[in-house]
């Protein structure tokens, strides 16, 4: 649980500032679950400087309650929470500051979005929240007002959360929690889940994470991990501690994170990686009377695919369906073995390209036009998704056709804008794994929106 807060102050000598204005709100990761926003009368001049950066003076905080009135209220929402701030050495200096006036020894675990950012979206201009705000396309309201820049924060973390594939920042919050007997624990655990689509990580007490999955529902899935008597299971529930998730939204943003966190965290009871996702590729050539043939053939990595599949049977499917969408030769798809006619040809469903009756120029066509919709090599586009919430879409990013890597936009210009967008995606391997989900998935779901650069 994470405590993300802002804090004005009067300015002035070090450690004789006072608050003037407290905003937190409690975010368990995915959501804010509570929050307190208060003005507080300092009881001490506001620096003349400050009043007109922030619009905050004497006369606003008059009847506003004094720290000492608002402190118990900051104890319970911070409680077993990390304090998360930009530039959280500043605010919570000023928070240690004030309790230590009030004579009580306040003490939290804190992380700071600064050197997270530094260190999660290199090679920003300026990590001041204003300006690292705007390049990441976060909207901004009450800029220099505790609520407005406390919640700029939540923004911010929950995208940097999505940038650390390390989960070096989960780790860190499950040391901390109290550990609890193991059954009653695996009961806890999974009334706390949700019903969503997303991927799943259990750790073990110190934090490591010993399984990664993923499932339309989190909930069921770890239910079933955990009343499963298979002996990879009754493993994994004698050392859970914790399940966090990551709700994705999409389930394509669920299957290639899976995928590239399996293969980067390398937890003890996932499978060596997932080097087998796929058995079968489609691939093409021209013939020599001149026209492209397609063939089915086990995946190469030296050769270059059009789309690859996880059985020769899907392989074989998907090509009766693309002869009847497009047109195709049966013969010349590899589908009918014969050195004359095919039998599509009989029944005037082919125009003869088995028999170099169809022009070369007119087949190819279609044929490419084939390559082009399930091939996004030399690309340069975008796969929109569902997000997380009916507001927000998840976005893939291919560059010349690369996998880059994925994130979350709610506002139109941060698709459209390529040096936004970039700022935001979490990048990402593009290996044979993470082309096999995205051109499978694209396979299966015809509808979906893709915007080409």
């Amino acid at each position: 649980m994470y405590a993300i807060l802002d804090i004005e102050t009067t300015g002035g000598k070090y450690n004789e500032e006072g608050i003037t204005e407290i905003a937190i709100y409690k975010f368990d990761g995915h959501k804010v679950v509570d929050q307190f926003i208060s003005l507080v009368n300092p009881e001490r001049e506001i620096q003349p400087f400050v009043v007109n950066l922030t619009g905050i003076n004497s006369n606003m905080l008059r009847n506003a309650p004094k720290f000492y009135e608002v402190a118990k209220r900051i104890v319970e929402i911070t409680e077993d929470c990390i304090i998360v701030a930009h530039n959280a050495k500043f605010d919570y200096r000023i928070l240690r500051t004030e309790f230590h006036r009030l004579g009580f020894g306040y003490k939290r675990k804190t992380l700071c979005t600064v050197e997270l950012s530094k260190q999660l979206i290199p090679g920003q201009d300026s990590y001041s929240l204003g300006k690292l705000a705007r390049s990441l396309g976060i909207p901004v309201s009450d800029r220099h007002r505790a609520s407005g820049d406390a919640m700029a924060t939540v923004k911010l973390f929950k995208m940097l959360l999505n940038k650390d594939l390390d989960k070096y920042i989960v780790k860190d919050a499950i040391r901390m929690e109290p550990k609890y007997q193991m059954e009653p624990n695996l009961k806890r655990i999974i009334d706390e889940l949700p019903t969503v689509t997303g991927v799943y990580y259990i750790h073990n007490e110190y934090g490591d994470v010993i399984y990664i999955g993923k499932s339309k529902n989190i909930k069921s899935r770890i239910s079933q991990h955990f009343s499963n008597t298979n002996p990879k299971s009754k493993k994994i529930q004698l050392q859970a501690a914790a399940v966090t998730y990551e709700q994705t939204g999409s389930e394509l943003v669920a299957l290639l994170k899976e995928s590239e966190e399996i293969k980067k965290l390398r937890p003890l009871f996932n499978r060596a990686l997932r080097r087998n996702i796929f058995t079968h590729a489609l691939y093409s050539y021209t013939d020599e009377n001149g026209y492209i043939n397609l063939k089915i053939d086990k995946a190469d990595g030296r050769k270059q695919a059009i789309t690859t599949f996880s059985n020769r049977q899907s392989a074989k499917q998907f090509l009766f369906n693309v002869v009847e969408e497009y047109g195709l030769c049966q013969k010349l798809v590899g589908l009918y073995p014969t050195k004359s006619n095919c039998f599509n040809y009989t029944i005037k469903q082919c125009q003869g390209a088995c028999i170099s009756e169809e022009p070369t120029e007119e087949y190819n066509k279609r044929v490419q036009k084939l390559i082009d919709k399930n091939s996004y090599s030399g690309k340069n586009m975008a796969i929109i998704d569902r997000g997380r919430d009916i507001e927000e879409k998840s976005v893939i990013l291919i560059k010349d056709g690369v996998f880059a890597g994925l994130g979350y936009v709610d506002l139109n210009y941060q698709i459209v804008n390529a040096h936004i967008l970039e700022s935001i995606i979490t990048p990402m391997e593009n290996n044979r794994d993470s082309q096999h989900i995205i051109q499978s998935y694209l396979r299966r779901k015809k509808k979906i929106k893709i915007i080409y650069y």
